[in-house]
């Protein structure tokens, strides 16, 4: 089976250090090859995609984007930016739209071809926010060249987290949300969680009928951002995500882990779920993707510390640490490095990373 629409692909949505371009390139080219048919550029750490979004991306910045740009069409990776005009819903409509214009032809000089409008991780107890929001995406996407538009909701899951930490979800936001957006605008959704262990087609089906269209899934794995997450490497195939799933979504978004080599591993895995359905198997499909992705002996070694790497925190592992860093150091592959810098603690997210991009 295989997704249908934009299908599969990546949307760089993490907190912390964000991937240098050649590792970005790589990342792209490789997933390429294996049904991977969009990436959204959205690290949080673009500072002039977030907080700073009014502002220009400095001169090589922007000259990356559209190498980058250009390189997913020379590999048939539809190309998209996630902007965060962050709580631009609280101020004045006419200056927004101005600074967003700016922006808007700024990314289509680049070659942006999906744009991705993201609400996520504000203030979300403002009366009248769904309709806000679909003022502002509609006039995006009007002033847009973008062949796709979408937009991540302020409440993206049905997880209780958001309330908490955002402020109480408008009543009958999801289904505003929908009732005002153009039918053509995508929806992002997370699931019941916001990182959600299982899919349940059922339950997308429901949400489908509040957004008035399929849900696109931006799913929360193999991302490993955030102080606790941050400790782990999520490196183990997919699990929960039924090729049932391919009757009520329109895409697959997979926000990536930390390490964009360690990453291909179980993002190979969720391509063979969708292709093999009821005979997947997890476990054999970490087995085949690491073989591909690390090469035999790495493969092995990283078999043989799955436990370890990705159920132990860095802070519980004790004299461990130690023996798999001289383990890893020894192996000359890029993946290994990826492995002895998280033991470091060179991909650490802080609360105030979390706080501040």
């Amino acid at each position: 089976m295989s997704m249908p629409g934009s299908g599969l692909g990546l949307v760089e949505g993490y907190f912390g250090t964000a991937w240098d371009w050649p590792a970005r390139m790589a990342t792209m080219r490789f997933l390429a090859g294996h049904g991977y048919r969009f990436f959204i550029y959205a690290p949080k750490a673009d500072a002039f995609l977030r907080r700073r979004w009014r502002e220009a991306h400095p001169a090589d910045e922007a000259l990356a984007l559209a190498d980058f740009a250009a390189a997913c069409r020379a590999a048939g990776v539809q190309f998209g930016v996630g902007l965060s005009p962050f709580e631009a819903y609280l101020e004045d409509a006419a200056g927004v739209r101005a600074a967003l214009d700016a922006k808007l032809r700024f990314l289509d000089e680049i070659g942006c071809e999906t744009l991705a409008l993201l609400f996520d991780d504000m203030r979300g107890d403002v009366p009248n926010l769904a309709q806000l929001q679909v003022e502002l995406a509609q006039h995006c996407a009007e002033h847009s060249n973008a062949k796709q538009v979408m937009l991540c909701p302020s409440y993206y899951s049905d997880d209780p987290i958001l309330d908490k930490v955002f402020g109480a979800r408008p009543s009958r936001y999801l289904e505003t949300l929908g009732a005002g957006l153009d039918p053509a605008i995508d929806i992002f959704w997370t699931g019941d969680k916001v990182c959600s262990t299982t899919f349940d087609p059922a339950d997308l089906a429901r949400v489908a009928e509040q957004m008035r269209r399929k849900p696109f899934l931006w799913d929360n794995y193999p991302v490993n951002d955030g102080p606790r997450m941050s400790q782990h490497l999520h490196l183990r195939g997919f699990t929960g995500r039924p090729a049932a799933l391919e009757a009520v979504v329109a895409g697959h978004a997979v926000n990536p882990a930390l390490q964009p080599i360690l990453t291909r591993i179980p993002a190979l895995t969720l391509r063979d779920s969708y292709r093999l359905a009821d005979a997947y198997d997890a476990t054999a499909a970490f087995d085949a993707a690491a073989r591909i992705v690390l090469g035999p002996t790495l493969a092995a070694m990283v078999t043989a510390d799955l436990d370890l790497l990705q159920d132990c925190a860095l802070s519980d592992m004790g004299p461990a640490k130690a023996q798999l860093r001289a383990r890893y150091a020894a192996n000359d592959h890029a993946a290994a490095r990826e492995i002895v810098t998280w033991l470091d603690g060179g991909y650490g997210v802080s609360a105030e990373m979390v706080q501040t991009q």
